[in-house]
Order: C-alpha cells, then sequence, then structure tokens
C-alpha cells in the first residue's frame, strides 16, 4: 500500500522532484512575515507538551473543531492541554479535503520524525507522547527548532508602542545567528474610529515623550517610533486594510478631525477616510526615505459572531472575507503616495480570491524605474494560504506580471512549526 505521504509529497514529476531535492530542499528559510512571539525567542522556550507548541493559540484548528462539533471549552476555555489535544486528534480525520489534514501530518513528519501513522483517537496516546519526549529535549526549544528549519531570518510583527527589548536581547547573543527582526504594524494607530483609539494615544504619546493634540503631533509621534524601530533593523512595514478608503484633506481639517476624536466624539466615514489617508500617505513617505517595504493586507472581515467576540476577544477564528470594492480607492492611494515619487516598495495582499486579477494589474501602473517588482502581488494569504489559493495567485501573477520578480512566500504564522 503507498504511504499517504512520503519526501515527494506534492512531488508529481521527476523534473519536480529533482528541483526539490537537489536545489529547493537545503536552501535557507527567509521569512520576511510571521506572528512568532519574539519572547519566546529571546527565552529560548521550551514547550511544555505537544498542545503548547500545536493546538494553543491556533485558530485555523479551533475553526476546524468547532465545525466538528467540539465545545468551546476544549478550543480555548478551560480544559485541560490532553482534553484539548484529544479533541484535535478526534477531528483530525474529518479534516480531509482540509489543509488541516495535510499540514498536521507534515508538522508531526518535521520535526518530529513521525511517518507511517496518521493522528485520529486509536493513535493520540502515542502520538502525544513521542512527541512530548523529544519537545523535553534542548533542540525542541524555540530556537532549536528554528535552527533545525535551517531558519536564518524572520520578521516579527510588532506595534509602534513595542519596546523591542526582545528583538535587541536577541541581537546582542553572539551564540544565535538567526536574525529576529521587527516589522512595524501601525493599525492602533490607524484605526481612529475604534473604541480603543484614544487609550492607545495616550500610550503612544507617552513613549515617544510627545504631547498629541495635532495631526503634526501625532506625525511627530510616528516618526520617533519609526526611528526607534529601524535602529532594531526594521526594514518592513505592514497594515491592516480591511477596507480600504481614500479621501483627502489639509492639514486643519486633520486637526480638527483628530482633537474631536480625542475629544470623545464618533466621526463620520469620509472623516475616518480622511484620516486613514492622511496617515498612510505620511507614513509611505516615511518608508521611502528609509528603504522600508510596505505590505497592505487587505479585505478581511473580522469579529463576525459578536457573542464570541465579547467573551473571546480577537482572532480566535470569528473573521473571514470581505467582498466590498477596492480598486478605485487603492488606486488613488498608491497615486497619492506616488505625486512625488514617495511611493515605497509595495506588497499587496487580497484576501477575496476575485481581487487577484485587480492586484495583478494594479501593481502594474507603479512599477518603479531601474528597480524590478518594486510592487508586488503577494502570495495567497489567510484563507487562500493553501495549494490551490496559492497556485490560482501564481499564475494569475504570470498572466498579468513577472513570476520571475515575485518575492515568494512567507509564512503570516503563529506557530513554530510552521
Amino acid at each position: 500500500m503507498t504511504p499517504f505521504m512520503t519526501e515527494d509529497f506534492l512531488l508529481d514529476t521527476e523534473f519536480a522532484r529533482r528541483l526539490y531535492h537537489d536545489y529547493a530542499k537545503d536552501q535557507p528559510i527567509l521569512d520576511y512575515h510571521c506572528h512568532l512571539p519574539p519572547q519566546q525567542i529571546a527565552e529560548d522556550y521550551h514547550f511544555k507538551n505537544l498542545y503548547d507548541i500545536w493546538l494553543k493559540g491556533d485558530h485555523y484548528k479551533w475553526r476546524a473543531m468547532r465545525t466538528n462539533g467540539v465545545a468551546e471549552r476544549l478550543c480555548t476555555g478551560d480544559a485541560s492541554d490532553r482534553e484539548k489535544f484529544d479533541a484535535w486528534a478526534a477531528t483530525v480525520p474529518h479534516t480531509i479535503g482540509n489543509p488541516l489534514y495535510h499540514w498536521t501530518h507534515l508538522e508531526l513528519r518535521r520535526p518530529f520524525g513521525i511517518t507511517g501513522k496518521l493522528l485520529s483517537p486509536s493513535t493520540a496516546d502515542e502520538i502525544w507522547n513521542e512527541c512530548n519526549e523529544l519537545l523535553a529535549q534542548d533542540n525542541f526549544s524555540t530556537r532549536g527548532i528554528m535552527q533545525q528549519m535551517n531558519v536564518k531570518m524572520v520578521g516579527t510583527t510588532d506595534d509602534p508602542i513595542d519596546s523591542l527589548e526582545h528583538h535587541a536581547e536577541i541581537a546582542k547573543d553572539g551564540s544565535f545567528t538567526i536574525k529576529v527582526l521587527p516589522s512595524w504594524r501601525p493599525d492602533k494607530a490607524f484605526n481612529i474610529e475604534q473604541a480603543t483609539f484614544n487609550d492607545y494615544m495616550a500610550k503612544l504619546g507617552e513613549v515617544s515623550d510627545t504631547d498629541i493634540r495635532r495631526f503634526a503631533d501625532l506625525q511627530t509621534a510616528l516618526t520617533k517610533r519609526l526611528d526607534h524601530f529601524a535602529a532594531h533593523g526594521c526594514k518592513v512595514s505592514d497594515h491592516a486594510l480591511d477596507v480600504v478608503m481614500f479621501a483627502e484633506a489639509n492639514e486643519a481639517e486633520l486637526d480638527s478631525i483628530l482633537a474631536r476624536r480625542l475629544a470623545g466624539e464618533t466621526l463620520s466615514e469620509h472623516e475616518v477616510a480622511q484620516f486613514k489617508t492622511a496617515v498612510l500617505v505620511f507614513l509611505g513617505a516615511e518608508y521611502t526615505r528609509r528603504g522600508w517595504v510596505q505590505q497592505y493586507h487587505i479585505g478581511a472581515l473580522r469579529n463576525n459572531n459578536l457573542r464570541q467576540f465579547k467573551l473571546l476577544g480577537p482572532d480566535v477564528g470569528f473573521d473571514s472575507i470581505n467582498d466590498r470594492p477596492m480598486a478605485e480607492e487603492l488606486s488613488k492611494l498608491l497615486s497619492k503616495q506616488n505625486e512625488e515619487n514617495l511611493l515605497p516598495k509595495t506588497i499587496l495582499y487580497c484576501l477575496n480570491p476575485r481581487d487577484n486579477e485587480v492586484l495583478g494589474t494594479m501593481i502594474g501602473n507603479f512599477q518603479g524605474e531601474g528597480m524590478p517588482g518594486k510592487m508586488q502581488f503577494g502570495s495567497g494569504w489567510w484563507f487562500n494560504d493553501q495549494k490551490d489559493g496559492m497556485e490560482r495567485q501564481m499564475t494569475q501573477l504570470a498572466q498579468l506580471g513577472l513570476l520571475s520578480r515575485f518575492v515568494g512566500m512567507l509564512t503570516d504564522s503563529r506557530s513554530f512549526l510552521s
């Protein structure tokens, strides 16, 4: 009987096998966008058990478990680690056809070396014990796993108010050669309509030693934090543009919008768009001056289940794909950034695959002279981060642009096993 998964998984031709095994397999990993916690890398964290490294915080698995009828206490609740693992083991056989089935067994294969066994209730004990024995070894710490995987660099996702102390600690450790660099994620300074905005402005003002009252004050505060990030090796920004907005405003209008929001007023959608446009244009120019890359992740519809959002908070598996149009507003935003030749290197990602051709053609409008691949159509993201989604993205990029200038894949992962 042919094994479910071998070293030639997905390598269906001799040419594919040669390309992978002789050329690609031993190439280092440079993961320019992920959500790995830098504190765990700095501390060389040792995972308590298989749940701790594999299921804790994984909203992909939680969604599948909920769909399989698993109680919330076994996903995010107060059940024991082993109970939660058993609930996942009982769900895995039902995930056939979902990439989770392949990912599960790839992650058991690398780095745990488990082959010839499929996770199910009948194999749960054996796999739990075997993996936990390995996790107790030094080479299965956070750093050990990264070294096993031949990682050379990761870019974490960090807020402008973060101290970056863990990045500094890692950089000073001469015994650890993997680069762990921060990425600038300023969403909380951008989402003026959110209830948390005013509290965040106070925190941003404190860490930047800036009294934020006018838009120029916000620019000063952000510039100081950009300098702080640059001093720690940052070269990349990332923005969650759930909805792309564009509306221009003069300085007086921006001052009024910010002052009224800080006073507790609710803004109109047009005013929100004016503020967000101004922030993005300002930051884009700052990125250009620093030689940074900006990333726009476009089109998530977040926190759809309000009851669960109130109970559990964000980023726990209740997000989906938005279908709002983006082309015209995105075009205006990029064109505005480009007016004074201050459009930075940019990677655009869409969550709705319907928008693949929108981005595939949009990047061709703003390419840079003497800079191959300045504008990028980013790899399949989130719900598209699977075989069909990645093939669609690369096929459409090849048809509409230059696949040969594509910067390639990233993990966007919270898991050291990814």
